[in-house]
C-alpha cells in the first residue's frame, strides 16, 4: 500500500525559505509522477509542481516557477518540495500527491490517486 507522509512545514517570515519532505513507501515509483499541492485557506486545492520519477523531468505552476524547485531522491524514495522567496501568499497546507501514470492532465488532482496527510506552511508578513 502507497503511503506518503509529508514533513517540513512551519512558520515563516516573509522572503523566508523552507524544504518540504514527501517520504514515499509502498511501491516502486520509476512509472510514477509526483505532485506538490497546495490548499491556501477558504480556497480549493492548486497544483504547485510535479516531477517524473523515472526522468525528473519538472512542472511548476506559473505562481511558484522560479522560487519553488521539486525534486526527487530515489535511494530516499523522497521528493522535495524547496521554496524561497516565500510570501504570505504562499500560506496553506501543502500536500504530496502521486500519480500511477505519467499522463493526463498532471495540474489536476483528480489525475493523482495518492495523498498525503498534508504540512502546514504559514507565511508571516
Amino acid at each position: 500500500q502507497v503511503q506518503l507522509v509529508e514533513s517540513g512545514g512551519g512558520l515563516v517570515q516573509a522572503g523566508g525559505s523552507l524544504r518540504l519532505s514527501c517520504a514515499a513507501s509502498g511501491r516502486t515509483f520509476s512509472n510514477y509522477r509526483m505532485g506538490w499541492f497546495r490548499q491556501p485557506p477558504g480556497k480549493e486545492r492548486e497544483f504547485a509542481a510535479a516531477i517524473r520519477w523515472g526522468d525528473g523531468l519538472t512542472y511548476y505552476a506559473d505562481s511558484v516557477k522560479g522560487r519553488f524547485t521539486i525534486s526527487r531522491d530515489n535511494a530516499k524514495n523522497t521528493v522535495y518540495l524547496q521554496m524561497h522567496s516565500l510570501t504570505p501568499e504562499d500560506t496553506a497546507v501543502y500536500y504530496c500527491a502521486a500519480a500511477r501514470t505519467t499522463g493526463g492532465d498532471i495540474r489536476s488532482p483528480r489525475e493523482y490517486d495518492y495523498w498525503g496527510q498534508g504540512t502546514q506552511v504559514t507565511v508571516s508578513s
